[in-house]
């Protein structure tokens, strides 16, 4: 399951699940770029940390939803590593609101968050995977996104990440040809972003069938492993992992 030396840029990763996975491929010896939409002082923050367990890293500011600002930050990551071998496309904001309550402009943020910003990244990182003939695109859905799911109060965003599973199919099979593999990790609705794996090990929870709340380590693991050579078979799936919840 090895991703060392890999480059891997992780949208959104300065905080929650997303500073998970930056700092769980940190670890396993990647290369880690991160964006921000505009909070600075988090991103420092996480580059302090991925590089106190020796990861080299960097942070670009960029708006995911913007798709010239995706192809500058794609751009930026390959004139500073020269290469891009994985993307995860984490970024995607969450609303409340029944549908009558849901006004055009709140649902359009949250499918511009949560699945244009796949497609821009995506879309921006085929290029450089295409001439390496190996990459690795691995998107963030939600437990039960791949059966379209209905959810009251929550539309906009499980119909965005309903979405993310048939785009990362269709992209699945189009790029096979190219050495590139695209999946999509489901996690649950994760309530202390800071939780640690061991720390989740010791708690309860009862609305996961395992008896533990998730921590963003436990999506990190998938995700790097999705991101390694082991994972080289596998494409068009969709991982969920949620400790058993909502099966």
């Amino acid at each position: 399951m090895s991703v060392r030396q890999r480059v891997a840029l992780v949208t959104g990763g300065t905080r929650g699940i997303g500073k998970g996975i930056a700092m769980n491929l940190g670890r396993a010896g990647a290369r880690v770029a991160i964006s921000y939409r505009s909070n600075k002082a988090a991103a420092q923050n996480t580059l302090r940390q991925l590089q106190a367990v020796g990861c080299e890293c960097f942070a670009v500011e960029a708006d995911a939803t913007d798709a010239a600002q995706s192809e500058s930050l794609v751009a930026s990551i390959a004139e500073k590593f020269g290469r891009l071998d994985v993307l995860v496309n984490n970024v995607g904001i969450f609303n409340w609101g029944t549908i009558a309550e849901t006004t055009i402009e709140e649902w359009r943020r949250v499918l511009d968050s949560n699945l244009l910003s796949v497609f821009y990244a995506s879309r921006a990182a085929l290029p450089a995977m295409r001439r390496q003939h190996w990459g690795r695109i691995i998107n963030l859905g939600a437990v039960g996104a791949e059966r379209a799911f209905g959810q009251a109060t929550i539309s906009a965003y499980t119909s965005a990440k309903a979405a993310v599973v048939s785009f990362s199919r269709s992209l699945a099979l189009e790029e096979a040809k190219n050495g590139i593999t695209v999946n999509v990790v489901n996690p649950p609705n994760i309530d202390d972003k800071e939780l640690s794996l061991d720390e989740a090990r010791r708690m309860r929870d009862a609305r996961f069938p395992v008896g533990r709340p998730p921590s963003a380590d436990d999506v990190a693991e998938a995700v790097k492993f999705l991101a390694s050579d082991s994972a080289d078979y596998i494409t068009g799936q969709v991982l969920s992992v949620s400790g058993g919840w909502m099966m």
